[in-house]
């Protein structure tokens, strides 16, 4: 029989969580703001859509070099979790918010672009171990909420340029900034969960620089980490281009009613992205019945199919066109928390931290050059362009095989999380 206080722990980490969650998505709402101000941000700085690109491509830059430092340096795990992530809103809204200071030129619009993802090094990865030190050794779920409201707000820009707001672009910038204040200040008030390890900056059994890169010795991560790099390939990719794919779904729709009630392009894209949340939290779900792997891997499998079939489906069928891109928007990130779930479970408690930045700072260094050659490809080959992001799902589903078979399927064989004591390592 449950007692009172089992009950009490329970009510608590369930708030925790969604605390967590929400926050996430406040942190990380700084991501995706310069989307919804393009058009004054454009006129303002004199730039064309080139340089509005490289404006966005800031922001991931950014947030690649500031993954790889806090894995190398060891400093995602020397302090607490719940504190990084603070002080990374706080600063990160403070960059965010500089981009409408008076005077502000192209140089200098990037380099806050860039100290944005800086900071959003230290929102991401870290909202991730929060979530894994208050829910402890089963994560998936809580991390399908996560990641699936991550995904809510890749999607807002589009819905915001399907409404026609009309907001002036210095507003949706503040406004940005300041949901990631009240971001910080939830974490902050919330503090590190119940299964976290002890922070250790400056002792002797604190993660040394550069100690991170030992995890991609242990088979299962590597297995994990290895099938995210392979998602990663196609997931934002994929969504890069997905305007592109909608445009000529709209303007047929546009075209058989006669110019009047067809979805617009902007929210074709939005409800695309939008159904991959919806993947990430039933596929957190189905995770604890089946497993972390084997979700990942059906997501994987579902989504690199959608690659291969997708160029072949014939253009006048529109039905059967937007169906196959509203399961791939399913599936291409429904997979991504049961990776981070997996790889939680096999990195060493003392390590988590630095493990998990490190695999999105690889990670998302992949989706740079799998942007780059899909944008260029695109062009030239049209829809069959999304060939090239067939090698992602299979080398993926490839470095998944150790976790579907044997004594690993279930995402055994990890480090135990199932109370404190244990997460001293």
């Amino acid at each position: 029989m449950t007692s009172a206080s089992e009950l009490s722990a329970a009510r608590r980490r369930r708030t925790a969580v969604a605390l967590v969650v929400l926050s996430q998505w406040l942190g990380t709402s700084l991501w995706f703001s310069p989307s919804g101000a393009a058009d004054g941000l454009m006129a303002r700085l004199e730039i064309d859509a080139a340089g509005f690109g490289w404006l966005i491509a800031a922001t991931q830059l950014g947030f690649i070099a500031g993954t790889l430092a806090f894995a190398a340096t060891g400093l995602a795990d020397r302090f607490g979790a719940s504190r990084i992530f603070a002080v990374s809103c706080v600063a990160g809204a403070a960059a965010n918010a500089a981009l409408a200071l008076p005077g502000v030129e192209y140089a200098a619009a990037w380099a806050f672009r860039f100290g944005v993802g800086l900071c959003l090094a230290g929102i991401y990865p870290l909202g991730m171990k929060m979530i894994v030190q208050w829910v402890g050794g089963r994560p998936a779920a809580a991390l399908g909420w996560l990641v699936g409201m991550l995904t809510f707000g890749t999607a807002m820009p589009h819905a915001l340029r399907a409404s026609g707001a009309s907001w002036p672009w210095e507003a949706v910038l503040f406004a940005s900034s300041a949901l990631a204040l009240v971001g910080a200040a939830l974490v902050a008030f919330l503090g590190d969960g119940p299964f976290a390890a002890p922070p250790q900056p400056g002792a002797a059994g604190a993660p040394k620089p550069g100690s991170v890169w030992q995890v991609f010795r242990i088979p299962t991560f590597r297995a994990s980490a290895f099938g995210y790099f392979g998602h990663m390939w196609e997931l934002y990719a994929f969504w890069s281009v997905l305007p592109w794919l909608c445009q000529p779904i709209s303007t047929e729709l546009a075209r058989r009613g006669g110019g009047a009630g067809a979805p617009s392009v902007a929210l074709l894209s939005f409800a695309v992205i939008a159904a991959g949340g919806i993947g990430c939290v039933l596929g957190g779900w189905w995770s604890r019945r089946i497993g972390s792997a084997r979700v990942a891997a059906g997501a994987l499998a579902g989504s690199g199919l959608m690659c291969l079939l997708y160029p072949l489906l014939p253009e006048q069928a529109i039905a059967l066109r937007i169906a196959a891109l509203f399961f791939w928007g399913f599936c291409v990130v429904a997979d991504s928390p049961q990776f981070s779930a997996l790889s939680s479970q096999f990195a060493p408690p003392q390590l988590l931290g630095s493990a998990l930045v490190a695999q999105n700072g690889i990670g998302f260094l992949i989706t740079v050059a799998s942007i780059l050659v899909l944008s260029r490809a695109v062009p030239a080959w049209g829809s069959a362009a999304m060939w090239i992001l067939v090698p992602g799902p299979l080398l993926g589903l490839w470095a998944l095989r150790p976790l579907l078979v044997g004594r690993n399927r279930a995402g055994q064989a990890g480090f135990s999380r199932t109370n404190p004591p244990e997460r001293g390592g």
